[in-house]
């Protein structure tokens, strides 16, 4: 990765984001700012970053669901920077998709060491997309809307988790216990009563009959009881 590399900069203290430009773009690198969790994630699905440096305390949203939701999505490498240095907070972000964390205060030294690091081993190839089609549906994966014939389509937030899921994986068999575990937790793989009725509402808000699918995303994406 050459040093004409796009970052995204996602941190609520203009000091901070100020200094960080300074610093990034005598390196020759093109930063982009979000002094906001929406505000970035928004950033990242426009301008698609090479890198994320991600603050954990955001004023809308914390850092480690901002990371949640990018992941979602993006496999673009996250270096997070905060000032949260408990083992606890690193293992958290780490585990939700995190490359790398370093805490503040930092040496400026230190951390563009780091970013030129995650540039080396940042994944080549096309990036993947924020919001996927699938005919007159949408899921747009970074703004947590699902928009059908581009009318925005109410859900709640089990239901836009199970649809959001679905759409990642079209075409593949995924089971009730893997939704149930992904979306409900680990102590509720065999609630499979929870499933029906989402994915029920799901089928009504979308006008999709299961015998004259209008859209084919919830029948390719067949559920499976067992496996």
């Amino acid at each position: 990765m050459s040093q004409t590399a796009t970052l995204l900069v996602i941190d609520d203290e203009p000091q901070i984001r100020k200094f960080l430009r300074i610093s990034l773009s005598s390196q020759g690198y093109k930063v982009l700012e979000a002094g906001t969790g929406a505000e970035g994630l928004a950033q990242a699905a426009l301008n698609k970053p090479d890198l994320l440096v991600l603050d954990l305390g955001l004023p809308d949203m914390d850092g480690q669901q901002v990371l949640r939701e990018f992941r979602q999505w993006s496999t673009v490498p996250v270096l997070v920077l905060s000032v949260r240095a408990s083992e606890a907070q690193k293992v958290e972000a780490l585990d939700n998709g995190a490359n790398d964390y370093v805490t503040k205060p930092f040496g400026i030294q230190e951390f563009l060491a780091r970013i030129r690091a995650l540039l080396r081993q940042a994944p080549t190839g096309e990036p993947q997309e924020a919001a996927l089609k699938f005919g007159p549906l949408t899921v747009d994966l970074a703004y947590r809307r699902v928009l059908l014939d581009d009318t925005e389509v109410a859900l709640t937030r089990k239901e836009y988790a199970v649809l959001a899921q679905l759409a990642r994986y079209p075409g593949r068999v995924i089971t009730q216990q893997q939704l149930l575990k992904d979306i409900w937790g680990p102590t509720h793989t065999e609630d499979s009563h929870y499933l029906r009725i989402v994915v029920g509402h799901l089928r009504q808000k979308l006008a999709d009959d299961p015998t004259r699918p209008r859209q084919s995303l919830i029948q390719k994406c067949r559920l499976r009881r067992k496996g």
